[in-house]
Order: structure tokens, then C-alpha cells, then sequence
């Protein structure tokens, strides 16, 4: 039974699904250890690509882990703060309104993320690049995520105001300056994801790293999907507005659809979502 107020499926799955991951996980060790032969961890330690050294001073060895920290671990949960989390489980909204955990994770994950960004370049700013095919494709992926990241920073900057019921603000009218925040930042956010995982790819290739290194990021990788997925559709993303203000339509940003694909908006009678895919009762 589904006790939740605002008709989300359970946070964490069921034991059916638990067993079915467990199922799927053995399955991809069976794989690994057919693919590696009698010995995984020799396998696991050799670099990607045969007949070709793993050579990395020790600047890019720290750049690289950075840029990982950053890119597939802080700024994907800062993500999934923000989208998932903007009413926290135990919340009763709409008696409690703009639980800030959500926003204070998401800052943290997204200002730590840029931090290490940045640490990452100066490390290598001054190093020489090769003129490999597969060198050239990273610096493009990696300096367009920079380039993301820093229009982010700048696009928060520039969100405008919030402004409440009693005072004008762009939040809280929805003026167009705060729509076209909405857009890009999200639209920029997911894009800068995606670029950072070919960087994060062409590096490993580049450097020929140890194989458990893209095993491991790629495990992860999975399992943040997998969450998202989850997540996504047991009905947890909730329109940020409706989340501080709550459904009632005098509000004005609840007399607009809601800017982003996948968002529930809650209607004031009830917890029924005015977007395709109501999640199911648990």
C-alpha cells in the first residue's frame, strides 16, 4: 500500500527488483570473469588497450581523478538532489513547504564539482597536447564541458529574484527572464553530463588506463541511471514551483505547465499529475 501523499511509488525497490539486480550483477560478473579467463584480477589490471603502455605523469594522473570526482560522482548526485528530492520523503506538503535540502545539496555537489573542475585544469594547463585524433576529441569534450560548467555558474548568477505571494519576483510570476533560466539550465546540465562522459572516455583511451578503471566508473555510471530511472518513474520529480508554493492555482507559476520534460505537476484538489505517467500505486 502507497501512503504517500503526493502518490509517489516506495523511495527505495521492492525485493523483486533487488533480486532482479542481484540477478543482473551476477550475470555481469559471469561475463567479466568468461571475458578476463582464469585470472579477473590480472585482467582487471592490465591497461585497455593491448600491445600499447599506460604512461600518465603524476599532474594528469591528478587532473583525471578530479575530473572523475566532478563529473560522474558530485555533479550526477547534485542531479538527482535536484530533480528527485525537492520533496524529501518524510515532508507534509503541502503543510510544509520549500524543504531547502534539496537546493543546499545540489549547491554543494554543483559548487564542489566546478571546484575540482577547475583544480583539474590549472593541473594541466601548461602541459603540451598531442595531435592524436583521440587527444583532440578529449580536449574538445573536456574544454566544451568547462565551457558548460561555467555557464551554469554564470546562468545561477543571473536566475533573477524569488519574490513570495506579497512581493513581485521572477520566481514566483514566472517572468520570462526566469523561464529561459529554467530552459537553459536544465537543457546546459544534462548536455555538460553527456560531454563530460565522452572526456571522461577519450581520457581513459588516451592514457590507457588499467581496465578496472572504466569497469568501475562504468558500474557506477549504471547504477546512477538506474536510480534515476527508478526515481523518474515512481513519480518523484515534482515541479520545483509546486514544491515551494504549493498546487493552489492563484499561485501564477501553477497556471503554466511546468518547463522540462517528466515533471508532475499537482493539481490543488488532489496528488493526480497533470503529465503523462502518473507512477502506480505501491
Amino acid at each position: 500500500m502507497n501512503n504517500d501523499p503526493l502518490g509517489r511509488g516506495p523511495l527505495l525497490p521492492g525485493s523483486g527488483v533487488l533480486a532482479g539486480a542481484g540477478a543482473a550483477i551476477l550475470v555481469a560478473l559471469a561475463v567479466l570473469a568468461w571475458v578476463a579467463g582464469a585470472d579477473a584480477l590480472a585482467w582487471l589490471q592490465q591497461s585497455m588497450v593491448d600491445g600499447r603502455p599506460h604512461r600518465i605523469d603524476m599532474a594528469q594522473a591528478w587532473h583525471a581523478r578530479a575530473m572523475v570526482l566532478a563529473w560522474a560522482v558530485m555533479i550526477p548526485l547534485g542531479i538527482l538532489a535536484a530533480r528527485f528530492f525537492k520533496v524529501m520523503p518524510r515532508q507534509a506538503w503541502p503543510a510544509a513547504l520549500d524543504n531547502k535540502c534539496w537546493w543546499h545539496a545540489h549547491l554543494a555537489l554543483q559548487i564542489g564539482g566546478v571546484l575540482a573542475t577547475t583544480g583539474a585544469v590549472a593541473l594541466v594547463w601548461q602541459t603540451s597536447g598531442s595531435d592524436t585524433g583521440l587527444a583532440r576529441v578529449h580536449r574538445a569534450s573536456a574544454w566544451a564541458t568547462c565551457a558548460l560548467a561555467a555557464l551554469q555558474v554564470l546562468g545561477g548568477m543571473l536566475r533573477g529574484s524569488k519574490g513570495n505571494p506579497d512581493e513581485p519576483g521572477d520566481h514566483y510570476d514566472m517572468t520570462g527572464r526566469r523561464v529561459v533560466f529554467e530552459a537553459a539550465h536544465k537543457l546546459a546540465g544534462y548536455l555538460a553530463l553527456a560531454v563530460a562522459a565522452v572526456a571522461i572516455v577519450t581520457g581513459l583511451l588516451y592514457v590507457n588506463a588499467p581496465r578496472w578503471m572504466p569497469v568501475l566508473i562504468g558500474a557506477w555510471s549504471l547504477a546512477w541511471a538506474g536510480a534515476f530511472a527508478w526515481l523518474q518513474c515512481r513519480g518523484w520529480c515534482i515541479d520545483t514551483y509546486q514544491a515551494i508554493w504549493g498546487a493552489d492555482p492563484r499561485h501564477p507559476g501553477n497556471r503554466r505547465p511546468p518547463i522540462g520534460p517528466g515533471i508532475r505537476q499537482l493539481r490543488a484538489s488532489g496528488v493526480r499529475s497533470s503529465q503523462v505517467g502518473t507512477p502506480p500505486a505501491a
